[in-house]
């Protein structure tokens, strides 16, 4: 009730309801764009190699199947989305851009997202031209002069490079994050084809109503459980000191750290299903090319390593695991929060300043990213473990679509109460 009161209230202000107008007006320009094929492409086989293929699969539901229509933004958001995680780990190897990052101001983050978008226009080039010579060898183009295979490329690239556009247009003069609400809306468009599959597997008589019933209710508490992890926070309670000014008294008050249980995200699930299904993707390709190494790996992934097998399942649960402890790292600097409460003069009760304040809140984020990481972990494999208990092999609810909706639908909404409560304390001083 207070996200719809919320959403009616933004209406009636001018200035958010142009914003929530341009955001719909540009989810409208990228359901256009889905539509605008690549011609001289043979969809009957380029389907054939969808269908066979999971990376293909996550590809195209990251692109709201445009990938499936090989349309000009076949290859989606992805590259960007790369580019950006590559600049937040190179924060890591590399402490000048970290400075940069946070200390270099409004010119310093210009630099660094002018990075990342020529790291995405490389990243789209590679991608591109590696998927049109692999296409180029399986048959799917109708034509194979290197005038349109360069074509191809280009266009693909540009389509990546608009997209990323579209998003920071969304992010400058709409509502919440660009670039995850042009996923979220690709998310959004795949869930009709999902739901029909489903209802036309159900007419065929292969599923039962103790299989719906029992899917209903993985998916509910699916997603309270994702609403629950995603909002909730482990509070550090921390004081502090008064400090006299002149006649004045400043401090003195409590306050507290907010840890977030879920600091990696969807980021962890995306990084272990990118790697985990690259070598099956390797397999399907090798497979064009008969040869005993060849045929020796494909053996080995058809029969230990394929989708929803037991291996599979464990190095995609260890995956997700490690990738969270590791980007929980990357994004939370305990050393920074211990440094920045040491220089405001506060404490956390009972720990002193400096260095056990540090160690106390690191212990403290290695248990909270423990249960997160086991959560993802069994987030991840769980539409596995929900097609062995309901025989349902069309999920459309999968653990990276639910996580990546619900956490987008709280962000924007969050952005949007933001932008009421600014408007409301603007009015209060103006009287």
């Amino acid at each position: 009730m207070v996200m719809w009161r919320n959403l009616a209230n933004a209406l009636v202000v001018p200035e958010l309801r142009n914003r929530l107008l341009f955001v719909f007006g540009a989810f409208a320009v990228f359901v256009a764009a889905v539509y605008v094929q690549i011609p001289f492409v043979d969809h009957t086989k380029w389907q054939s190699m969808i269908a066979s293929g999971q990376f293909l699969n996550f590809l195209g539901f990251l692109s709201g199947g445009a990938l499936q229509r090989f349309s000009i933004i076949a290859m989606g958001i992805t590259p960007y989305i790369n580019a950006s995680i590559i600049m937040q780990l190179a924060t890591v190897v590399f402490p000048d851009i970290k400075d940069l990052m946070q200390h270099g101001g409004e010119e310093g983050r210009r630099r660094v997202g002018l990075w990342t978008r020529w790291l995405t226009v490389a990243l789209a080039l590679i991608q591109a031209a590696t998927m049109v010579i692999a296409l180029n060898r399986s048959g799917v183009f109708l034509r194979t002069d290197l005038f349109y295979l360069v074509m191809v490329v280009l266009t693909l690239t540009a389509g990546t490079v608009w997209l990323m556009w579209l998003g920071e247009q969304i992010s400058d003069k709409g509502v919440g994050n660009g670039v995850s609400l042009i996923i979220f809306v690709g998310i959004i468009l795949r869930f009709p084809t999902y739901f029909s599959q489903t209802v036309t597997l159900g007419q065929a008589g292969g599923l039962s109503y103790f299989g719906l019933i029992l899917f209903v209710v993985i998916a509910l508490i699916s997603l309270v459980s994702v609403v629950f992890m995603y909002q909730g926070q482990r509070r550090v309670p921390v004081q502090y000191a008064k400090r006299v000014v002149g006649r004045k008294v400043y401090g003195g008050r409590s306050t507290y750290i907010p840890l977030r249980l879920n600091n990696a995200g969807v980021i962890s699930i995306i990084f272990a299903i990118s790697i985990l299904l690259l070598p099956q993707q390797i397999s399907q390709w090798a497979g064009l090319h008969h040869s005993p190494i060849a045929d020796g790996f494909n053996r080995f992934m058809n029969l230990y390593f394929s989708y929803g097998s037991f291996l599979y399942n464990l190095v995609y649960f260890l995956l997700v695991v490690g990738f969270t402890f590791f980007y929980s790292e990357v994004v939370i600097n305990i050393m920074d929060i211990a440094d920045s409460l040491k220089k405001q003069g506060g404490f956390i009760p009972g720990i002193r300043p400096g260095k056990p304040t540090s160690d106390y809140l690191q212990k403290i984020l290695n248990r909270i990213t423990f249960v997160a990481a086991i959560y993802l972990g069994l987030l991840a494999i769980l539409p596995n473990i929900t097609q062995w208990l309901t025989h349902i092999t069309t999920i459309f609810l999968g653990s990276t679509s639910l996580l990546i909706v619900v956490g987008v639908a709280l962000d924007t909404m969050t952005q949007l109460e933001a932008r009421l409560a600014m408007r409301d304390y603007r009015g209060f001083i103006n009287k």
